[in-house]
């Protein structure tokens, strides 16, 4: 072990803590999450998984690498106009550059999980794409709550509508729809009450 190296590492990954995700600060949200934030819940999120098809550990750890690169990249998002070659590219660079500071089987892991959830090449990496959808759009909803705009970031479920495909996540997908309705509902009738 190197301990200069795998301490370089570490503190790459803790800029993930001070990269806020791009389309809530383009969107003027207060107080946006990090990309730290996003992963930290998608991780949750998979260590929640009830499908005994799925390998849970595995899709925990693509949940903690999937946005790894954006220590060294930022999070590049579709109104950066960059294409997804040039994204692919740095963000490629970057994680070889991170696990080349890491030991030999560690650092090849890491970069293997990463690789895969790339590709989309197993159903752990399309169940956690899946997951990385989710999570952006609770945390919408969530926004749009705190905010008290409810329907105000629309543009982010409009993105990933007919885009989910495990059964687990279309269900946790239709309760959160129902319950943004109930919101924007409820807010519409207290706007006509003059309240």
């Amino acid at each position: 072990m190197d301990a200069a190296k795998l301490l370089q590492f570490i503190r790459f990954i803790g800029q993930l803590k001070r990269v806020p995700r791009t389309g809530w600060v383009y969107r003027n949200v207060k107080k946006p999450e990090s990309v730290s934030d996003h992963m930290y819940r998608m991780a949750i999120m998979a260590f929640l998984i009830e499908d005994q098809k799925i390998n849970k550990e595995r899709c925990i750890k693509l949940a903690l690498v999937h946005d790894m690169a954006e220590c060294i990249v930022g999070d590049i998002a579709p109104k950066d106009n960059i294409s997804k070659d040039e994204k692919h590219r740095r963000e490629e660079e970057a994680m070889k550059y991170l696990t080349g500071l890491l030991s030999n089987k560690v650092g090849q892991e890491i970069l293997e999980l990463w690789q895969e959830y790339e590709n989309q090449s197993s159903d752990e990496a399309k169940y956690v794409k899946d997951l990385d959808r989710l999570e952006m759009i609770v945390q919408a909803f969530e926004y749009e709550e705190l905010e008290e705009r409810p329907g105000h970031l629309q543009e982010f479920y409009d993105s990933t509508k007919g885009k989910f495909n495990h059964p687990e996540i279309l269900q946790l997908v239709a309760t959160l729809n129902k319950e943004r309705d109930f919101g924007k509902k409820k807010a519409c009738d207290k706007d006509l009450s003059g309240e």
